[in-house]
């Protein structure tokens, strides 16, 4: 995978979320929950995910398992970004731990959160 990296979140306040921590300018798509087959296939080919490095980022909850799950078969290339069970929501992850979890799979992230 040489494309541009991409990270599929489920809502729009996990993007929001990211995008306060990380520090480039990254493309965030939202799923808004698991998808149905034509959904996930115009995802795929309106973004180009099968030529794109791919992070899934998904709460830790049974809707983000089953969106893991169903993104993992669609996209077998993507990497997964997990945040701590305890927090179980993106959103609702403190920015320190956000930007550690980003951190390990080579993103950005503003030294202000790097504690």
């Amino acid at each position: 995978m040489d494309g541009e990296r991409i990270v599929i979140v489920e809502g729009i306040t996990d993007k929001k979320k990211l995008n306060k921590v990380l520090d480039e300018e990254i493309e965030i798509i939202c799923t808004h929950g698991t998808l149905g087959i034509e959904r996930m296939e115009e995802m795929i080919l309106d973004h180009n995910l099968d030529d794109r490095t791919v992070y899934i980022l998904v709460d830790e909850d049974d809707s983000g398992y089953k969106l893991r799950k169903q993104l993992t078969e669609e996209l077998p290339h993507a990497e997964h970004i997990y945040i701590d069970k305890a927090f179980r929501e993106v959103a609702a992850t403190p920015e320190p731990e956000l930007a550690r979890a980003l951190l390990s799979r080579h993103f950005n992230v503003k030294s202000i959160y790097l504690i």
